[in-house]
């Protein structure tokens, strides 16, 4: 199993997300080949404000393994984490990092910020970008094509 197959699975949860009327961004936390956590963009579902795909795919897998730690994981994201998600990825100690598409706004993960690597926190991941990250820059793109025009047609 590769780093493709994941984000594959990453993206099946950023579509999910999509149909429920969320910002398509999808993650999956993987341990020895397996998906522990899955967890799409759920804010305005939830009406929660911290309800992006990492951290709902984190608190999944948390609950699935019965720990807050996930040394030795690898966590796949479509959209490059966000300080927030950064932030929660470095205090449950996962190992690596591999998401799809940059995010010039808030990327944390070598774009804007570099919070996963920083040499100053107490824990650094590997980080992998760019998996699918054609397919997963235009699934959003996509989104928000629609939202658009959706706000210019009233509907």
């Amino acid at each position: 199993m590769d780093d493709i197959f994941f984000m594959r699975a990453a993206l099946e949860e950023a579509m999910l997300a999509m149909s429920g009327g969320e910002i398509p961004v999808g993650a999956v936390l993987v341990y020895r080949g397996e998906i522990i956590g899955r967890g799409g963009n759920e804010r305005s579902i939830k009406i929660m404000p911290f309800a992006h795909a990492e951290m709902t795919a984190l608190s999944e897998a948390g609950k699935k393994i019965g720990s807050w730690r996930f040394d030795d994981c690898t966590l796949y994201v479509t959209l490059e984490p966000c300080p927030m998600c950064a932030g929660a990825i470095i205090q449950t100690r996962v190992s690596r990092v591999v998401y799809g598409a940059r995010d010039p706004r808030a990327g944390a993960a070598g774009t804007l910020y570099d919070i996963l690597r920083d040499p100053r926190m107490p824990h650094r991941c590997r980080v992998t970008s760019g998996v699918l990250g054609s397919e997963c820059a235009e699934l959003l793109q996509k989104f928000f094509r629609t939202r658009r025009a959706e706000r210019h047609t009233g509907g």
